[in-house]
């Protein structure tokens, strides 16, 4: 009897399956898609309802005739591309290549590449899914209409070789928009007053100038800064009120693919193309031991942070284990999606928690080590106990005005003793500055050491780097997150914008091309449409 066909889109991923599965099945790979619209015609037929004309993609016969072998007469195929919407696609146009009179084609999605996760997948096999399939190709059509009927327009008016895109072209309006806000900027000048303080005891410490008569002051020019530093020297200085505040901080849900992405931007200094890249090397397999590799994180193209309750309880007992009880949970920590979320898959995670970043790390390059260790503490540290923050806000009076001086210091550190956020980091940095406070009391008045007035200048907003402009592109709902890699590099190879020093600056052609696509396609390059 034939052996039954597992079909998968990367041939990287064979040897970890046919590790798990055993001699009993076949499998082959269609390494990407197969079918495609042709390059050298629109390809849609619009009168026909937008109907597209698929054709096999040049180039692809060997694979096609590989994997016609590999079935030769089995009666049943599992088809197993990644379980999204491209990998939908890909498996609606294997089973149209390979579709034979008494042969049946099941769908299974292997969200993890381990041994439970694949038998389980081919055990509980699902039908082919048309609402996915169909979704893949509406914005296949759509991106290949805006694509094919404006870039014309762009060789004709500009210089050949240029292309829009549905997502490019608003990608590129949204970096030239920021940089005329930029151009457009006038900086206005504003004055700092800090008093430099001190008790009886030590430390002495400083406080800013935040308000006149109850409401909010603001200084414009050395002229009202002289003035007012006049006023205060004849003022006392009383400790009016002593605000102390313990507060919970959560620590982060795990990763969804944007946020790992905008994380190893400013964490790790990859770009977004890379550590997709170095992510689906995990999720493949990586050699463990000699011929035995094993897929290390679950799927990294998500816009969800669900995690399974095996999953958590899992990295609860690993944290009872490494940090003790004090920092354990009682019962897992579960996330709840965006709205916009399609929830399809779990968070980005380990696929085991046990495999720790150090035991594995004589396996890994140094890129896939620093990526996996960002993975395996953000998903560790979600199932650990909230960090408790002192925070205290001391308001001093002198006279009409009001000094405010804050600070915070961590009582219990919780998940933060193993994973931030990079913007957790910078507000630690930030704290570490401050001064301590001496011990104070409401009413207790102060000496004044000095008061110290400081010239300022409103500052214009800044360029995106990657890490931003993926948050931006995510917060509008532009393209999806598997694509943000995509976008990001073909604005730079297109000669729209360039990357200076970290920071998107878009170049007279990008200025160019997006004035004449905006001029003459408003609606179809409008951030609320894409």
């Amino acid at each position: 009897m034939p052996k039954p066909l597992v079909v998968v889109e990367s041939p990287t991923k064979i040897r970890t399956i046919k590790k798990y599965l055993g001699k009993q099945y076949n499998v082959a790979a269609t390494v990407g898609h197969i079918k495609d619209l042709p390059a050298k015609e629109i390809g849609i037929n619009i009168e026909e309802g937008f109907k597209p004309k698929y054709t096999n993609i040049p180039g692809k016969q060997k694979v096609i005739k590989s994997l016609r072998q590999a079935a030769g007469d089995t009666t049943d195929i599992y088809l197993a591309p990644d379980p999204d919407r491209e990998g939908e696609a890909i498996a609606w146009h294997t089973a149209e290549i390979l579709k034979k009179k008494g042969r049946t084609f099941h769908r299974v999605l292997f969200h993890e590449l381990t041994k439970n996760a694949i038998h389980e997948a081919i055990k509980s096999p699902e039908k082919l899914n048309q609402s996915k399939y169909e979704a893949q190709q509406a914005r296949r059509i759509l991106d290949r209409l805006v694509g094919y009927q404006i870039s014309p327009l762009l060789w004709r008016k500009v210089k050949g070789g240029l292309s829009a895109g549905r997502v490019q072209s608003v990608a590129v309006r949204i970096i030239c928009e920021r940089e005329r806000a930029i151009q457009a900027f006038e900086s206005e000048e504003y004055w700092s007053i800090t008093a430099h303080l001190e008790n009886n005891s030590p430390p002495p410490f400083t406080a800013k100038l935040v308000k006149k008569n109850g409401e909010k002051i603001k200084v414009p020019d050395e002229k009202t800064s002289n003035v007012i530093i006049e006023e205060l020297s004849e003022e006392k200085f009383i400790v009016e009120k002593i605000q102390k505040k313990t507060v919970k901080r959560n620590p982060s849900p795990p990763f969804i693919t944007s946020k790992l992405q905008q994380e190893a931007i400013r964490k790790l200094r990859f770009s977004a193309k890379k550590t997709m890249m170095v992510a689906q090397q995990l999720y493949e397999g990586i050699e463990l031991s000699p011929g035995e590799p094993e897929g290390l994180i679950t799927y990294m193209r998500t816009d969800s942070t669900r995690i399974s309750n095996e999953a958590a309880m899992e990295a609860l007992k690993l944290v009872r284990h490494k940090f003790g009880d004090e920092y354990a949970l009682q019962k897992p920590r579960f996330f709840k999606n965006r709205k916009k979320a399609q929830d399809a898959h779990e968070a980005i995670r380990p696929t085991s928690v046990f495999n720790t970043p150090e035991k594995i790390k004589p396996f890994l390059s140094k890129e896939q080590f620093a990526l996996y260790e960002l993975i395996w503490k953000r998903f560790v540290a979600s199932q650990m106990k909230q960090a408790l923050i002192n925070n205290i806000t001391i308001s001093i009076a002198a006279g009409p005005y009001l000094f405010s001086a804050s600070g915070s210091s961590v009582a219990f550190p919780g998940f933060m003793t193993l994973y931030m956020t990079t913007d957790d980091q910078i507000e630690s940095e930030r704290q570490k500055t401050k001064d301590d406070f001496p011990e104070l009391n409401e009413g207790g008045i102060l000496k004044l050491n000095e008061l110290e007035p400081k010239q300022h200048f409103t500052m214009p907003p800044p360029r995106f780097s990657e890490a931003s402009l993926v948050k931006e592109l995510e917060e509008n709902g532009i393209g999806r997150p598997s694509t943000y890699a995509a976008i990001l590099s073909t604005i730079r190879e297109k000669g729209y914008v360039d990357l200076v020093k970290g920071y998107f600056k878009p170049n007279e052609l990008g200025f160019i091309v997006n004035d004449l696509l905006v001029k003459s396609f408003a609606d179809v390059f409008d951030v609320e449409f894409t």
